[in-house]
């Protein structure tokens, strides 16, 4: 599948997808740690992760397992009741929590990073009640697509096709301290942020910005609510992007790494903020279905296990060492195996993207100018000495003809 035009193709050959992601480029047929295998049976490296999802790769045994005896055992029961696999997904989700904020908290699942979101925003309004209900996020950020994530996420040109958007959201410069202070009035419940910007271009937060965002939080009994949903489970070298400012998070959003590829999202709160909820606040056909939280303890027993946070840092120190030594990388941003290289102004990423696709390199353009890397934390030395090589070449390439033309 190339293309989804359905106007020219035969009877029943066009691409059965609505066409939101753009034509399909390769279709993906298997994969192992940090390698995949497409219809054709090419090999590739992926160095994206399904956007800092498989963390622990592609059928990795331990999650495989979960899956299987879980669905062996039941999928799903109505949240009429509970089942073993969400409350023990949910202690372990909690008392990694409190072991990363020291707070007492309690957690919602659902099914999304979007959801997570949407649930957080729900409860800012809940939390400070009527009147009190603005949210204040980035520009560059990214909250999810559904409505109110969406107006949430600091990128205007996604909101000019469904307007009107949701009131209630306002947007400041990112890392700009005295730009959100003055945003403030008391009618802001909450304050949204990621820790680094991963679809904004893998930008990190100063700690000194999280920091002076906790206290105007503190000072006006606003919400700290910080979306951990592509920084989460030790993509940045710890547990949590909010740990390297030393923070305390009053709500955390999570999703991708969480499942490992399994849909899955949460969020939690400390538990005096996720009191504001009573029953029919908030709710999802599949939160805490059985079969999706038995994945979430599997992941965390795994990453505890490998000491994930620990191998994030020392992986991505090497990727990170390996990629700014190229000739034409100008620099290399983010937070252990969360990394942007960028190519400098005038290089063309989307065109380095792409040939590194074809030559069996998975990444994405994003931003203009800079590549995005987010391959698995169980990624060895040797598959990024592999990319690295890849990249220095198509970079050359690409350098060379820039050269050539102008």
């Amino acid at each position: 599948m190339t293309s989804h035009a359905f106007d020219t193709a035969p009877a029943g050959a066009a691409c059965p997808f609505m066409p939101v992601f753009g034509p399909p480029q390769v279709m993906f047929v298997r994969g192992d740690g940090t390698e995949l295998w497409d219809a054709n049976g090419k090999r590739y490296l992926d160095f994206l992760c399904g956007l800092a999802v498989t963390s622990l790769g592609h059928s990795n045994p331990v999650i495989t397992e979960a899956i299987s005896t879980q669905a062996g055992r039941l999928l799903h029961v109505s949240n009429f009741f509970t089942n073993d696999a969400a409350t023990a997904a949910a202690i372990s989700l909690r008392d990694l929590l409190f072991e990363t904020t020291g707070q007492q908290g309690q957690v919602f699942f659902c099914n999304s990073g979007a959801e997570a979101n949407e649930a957080a925003l729900k409860l800012a309004r809940k939390f400070g009640g009527r009147g009190r209900h603005v949210v204040v996020s980035a520009y560059g950020s990214f909250h999810g697509r559904t409505l109110a994530a969406l107006a949430a996420t600091g990128q205007p040109a996604k909101h000019e096709p469904f307007f009107p958007m949701p009131d209630g959201f306002r947007h400041v410069a990112y890392g700009d301290l005295a730009s959100l202070e003055a945003s403030l009035d008391p009618s802001v419940a909450a304050v949204l942020i990621e820790t680094v910007q991963g679809e904004g271009g893998v930008v990190p937060a100063d700690a000194e910005y999280l920091r002076g965002i906790r206290a105007l939080c503190d000072e006006r009994g606003m919400l700290m609510m910080i979306d951990e949903v592509q920084t989460g489970f030790a993509r940045t070298g710890k547990w949590f992007g909010f740990e390297h400012a030393g923070v305390v998070p009053d709500v955390v959003t999570m999703a991708k790494a969480m499942g490992n590829g399994f849909p899955v999202g949460a969020v939690w709160a400390r538990n005096e903020v996720a009191a504001a909820f009573v029953p029919g606040d908030h709710g999802s056909t599949y939160s805490g279905t059985a079969i999706a939280t038995a994945v979430v303890s599997a992941v965390i027993g795994e990453m505890r296990r490998i000491d994930a946070p620990a191998l994030a840092v020392a992986r991505g120190a090497y990727l990170r060492d390996r990629l700014a030594a190229i000739p034409g990388v100008q620099s290399v941003r983010g937070q252990g195996l969360l990394l942007a290289a960028e190519l400098g102004d005038g290089s063309d990423a989307k065109a380095v993207y792409t040939e590194l696709l074809a030559r069996g390199l998975v990444t994405n353009a994003v931003t203009a100018t800079a590549l995005r890397l987010a391959p698995p934390i169980t990624v060895s030395e040797a598959e990024v000495d592999e990319a690295v090589a890849l990249i220095a070449e198509v970079v050359a390439a690409h350098s060379k003809a820039q050269g050539a033309t102008s």
